[in-house]
């Protein structure tokens, strides 16, 4: 204590350096407080298998496509903070103090690193002709910066997704004919159609063109839409069973690789394909007319062709499965809570006044309790159960000093779900979201981050909500929505996906 009073006068005349200094000190005199990281609680970590026994089929605790679940049982267990070691000597820290998981994102700096979506990297990195990187998901450092400095133009701020917005109206329009078609028919499982349509929208955001995933011939087994959203779905299966384990992938060509190898091959053909007749087209244009996003990218200094095929594969990938999933669980929520239902159909026939109205930015900028029924939604079944950051500096954790390097792991969803934070945890109430309402309360900003948070939130986020909010407003307002399944639950690949067909039923209304 006598070194830092002596050095505080030291540093007395320069003001910058005496704070930084002070705060330097006092860290240093505080971490002795700290727990150490090894004696962060957690499952036990045998020699050779680390956790991975307990993930076992028949005999394990826990299930790899069950993450909610694992971490409600974990943090039942063993608090708010949890270290494993799937793999031994890899550890990962879960965490599920919103106090904490903003700490884990104030450490993140200018490139936040991540780590996962392994194998999608090594699939883009062995082929040097086609990628220049592993695209978005993967990808750290300087390079990530710079693909998503050029890329998220365009996209990153409500008013750019404004340019969108006429055209993803007149889509969703034509997909609500085709749902009054299928109401008709008994039992029809909705899933394989709000994939169609969120491809749809995808395809005309990202690659200017109109894949016709709604026609006869399209809904074909070997039609390239169906082959498109197929391949989605395998690579999603992939990605989270590759990421963990002993990554026998990375030596040998396993059984699970060859999946993914194979639809991401799919995937980057049908975008090579469609992005040179846009490329032999480009010069035609009107020199007048806008640039669509794609011409954005394509006529970008910053990019070349092989970073516009990456980022076309993401959007593919990221594009459809996440929406359709999300949009599944809130026609779920919305047709199993039918005083909710009708307060969301009073708000859409007042702002649209007839069933072919068109959802407008205005329309948006008044759809109060319809953006609190998809912040509900997301609250309960979001996109993934948290996010994940590799730490770039020592971060303290509830009072554990966890290293750098340490992949740490946000499970905003298990938290959502808690009594100390919400009321009525499970129960699906969007009034909770809307200020002057019996039920609000202002939750701590780090618990809901369905699309994540700083530099790496979701490049599409601002997209993603204006189509499924679209999509909402249009569909209540010309359906009543019920519901003919089961209990529907969610099951973990990557993403939350149902766990069972999405058996809804609509009946249209006149006026």
């Amino acid at each position: 204590m006598v070194i830092l009073i002596m050095n505080i006068f030291k540093y007395k005349f320069n003001f910058i350096n005496f704070n930084e200094y002070l705060n330097y000190n006092l860290v240093f005199l505080t971490t002795k407080r700290y727990k150490s990281f090894n004696n962060v609680p957690g499952p036990v970590s045998l020699p050779v298998l680390g956790t991975l026994y307990q993930y076992f089929p028949i005999i394990g605790f826990y299930r790899f496509d069950e993450l909610y679940y694992n971490g409600l049982k974990k943090y039942r267990k063993f608090g708010p903070i949890i270290r494993e070691e799937m793999v031994p000597g890899v550890n990962i820290v879960w965490l599920f103090d919103p106090k904490d998981i903003e700490i884990m994102f104030r450490c993140e700096g200018k490139y936040p690193l991540r780590r996962s979506h392994l194998a999608l990297q090594k699939y883009r990195l062995d082929r040097p002709s086609v990628y220049n990187s592993g695209g978005l998901l993967p990808t750290n450092g300087p390079e990530w910066f710079r693909i998503r400095t050029a890329f998220q133009k365009g996209l990153s701020s409500p008013s750019s997704v404004k340019h969108f917005l006429e055209g993803s109206d007149q889509i969703i329009q034509e997909w609500l004919n085709v749902v009054e078609e299928f109401s008709k028919k008994p039992n029809v499982d909705y899933l394989p159609e709000l994939s169609r349509l969120f491809l749809e929208l995808t395809g005309e955001a990202a690659l200017d063109v109109r894949l016709n995933s709604f026609s006869k011939d399209e809904r074909t087994k070997n039609s390239r839409t169906s082959k498109l959203i197929n391949a989605a779905l395998e690579t999603n299966s992939c990605i989270l069973k590759t990421d963990n384990g002993p990554q026998l992938w990375r030596k040998i060509e396993t059984p699970l690789y060859k999946r993914l190898r194979k639809s991401q091959e799919y995937m980057e053909e049908v975008a090579i394909d469609l992005l040179s007749l846009k490329m032999s087209l480009f010069n035609e244009r009107g020199k007048d007319t806008p640039l669509t996003l794609l011409e954005t990218y394509l006529s970008s200094p910053e990019l070349d062709f092989k970073d516009v095929i990456g980022i076309v594969c993401d959007f593919l990938l990221a594009g459809i499965d996440t929406s359709t999933y999300t949009t599944s669980f809130l026609l779920h929520h919305l047709a199993k809570n039918p005083t909710v239902q009708n307060s969301l159909y009073q708000e859409a026939s007042k702002l649209l006044t007839s069933l072919t109205s068109p959802v407008t930015s205005d329309v948006l900028q008044q759809a109060i309790y319809a953006k609190a029924v998809l912040k509900e939604s997301l609250r309960l079944r979001p996109i993934s159960i948290g996010v994940g950051r590799v730490l770039q500096k020592e971060a303290v954790f509830s009072g554990y000093s966890v290293p750098p390097e340490t992949v740490v792991v946000s499970q905003n969803q298990v938290s959502c779900r808690l009594e100390e934070y919400f009321a009525y945890p499970e129960e699906f109430k969007p009034e909770r979201w809307i200020k002057n309402n019996p039920l609000y309360k202002q939750s701590h900003p780090f618990l809901l981050l369905p699309f994540g948070h700083g530099p790496r939130t979701c490049i599409a986020r601002r997209l993603a909500e204006q189509n499924i909010l679209v999509l909402l407003l249009k569909i209540v307002r010309n359906f009543r929505i019920g519901w003919n399944g089961g209990k529907l639950d969610s099951k973990s690949l990557l993403i939350n996906v149902p766990d069972g067909p999405i058996s809804l039923t609509f009946f249209k209304r006149l006026k």
